[in-house]
């Protein structure tokens, strides 16, 4: 058996995919969870072979969870399942050490058919996709992308200083190469411009 956690803050949506997986017969939903700290937990408790996560979710997002599973050296893999078609997005979650990416558009039995073929070491990523993520490169570094991210959320240089520990100038600094590396006028577009590319 394949034994999966779910992870995906839309509770309906949850249900139907764990209703639906749980039809395969040799795939088993072990535990699922509405954000990333639950999802977390369910992964200590249950320890499963794969976790099918979204990448936007409360607390850690998908893309924050397959980098602690990294971090920790834990044997499961994860598939990304999201609505988010962008390159971005994409290259992260390969650096991270996602094997699997794929939109929710795509038919379960493709879904099912993927979890299979992670599960027994290979890779499951949309093929449009993949060729869009080599050819875009992300031009922000980590931190840059913090402080942006916070940006876009209408939070003052003061505050994201504070959340991250870091000096105002530091701020401001990123907030300045941010913009720069973009091309764009002011932060805001700066996080508007990154958000679609799939880069915060």
């Amino acid at each position: 058996m394949i034994r999966i956690v779910l992870a995906e803050d839309q509770a309906m949506l949850r249900g139907a995919l764990s209703a639906l997986l749980s039809m395969e017969e040799d795939i088993e939903v072990v535990g699922d969870a509405g954000d990333g700290e639950s999802a977390w937990r369910e992964l200590q408790r249950t320890a499963p072979d794969l976790l099918v996560t979204d990448i936007e979710m409360p607390g850690l997002t998908g893309l924050e969870l397959a980098q602690r599973i990294q971090r920790h050296g834990l044997a499961t893999k994860v598939v990304i399942v999201t609505t988010f078609a962008r390159a971005g997005y994409l290259r992260r979650a390969l650096d991270a050490g996602v094997q699997g990416y794929l939109l929710k558009d795509a038919p379960v039995a493709e879904l099912a058919g993927a979890l299979r073929r992670v599960h027994a070491g290979g890779r499951a990523v949309d093929p449009q996709l993949a060729l869009e993520a080599w050819s875009q490169a992300d031009p922000l570094n980590d931190r840059e992308r913090q402080v942006l991210r916070l940006a876009g959320e209408g939070r003052s240089a003061g505050e994201i200083a504070t959340a991250l520990n870091l000096s105002r100038g530091t701020v401001r600094n990123y907030l300045s190469e941010a913009i720069g590396k973009l091309g764009v006028g002011n932060r805001i577009e700066a996080a508007r411009l990154a958000r679609r590319k799939g880069w915060l």
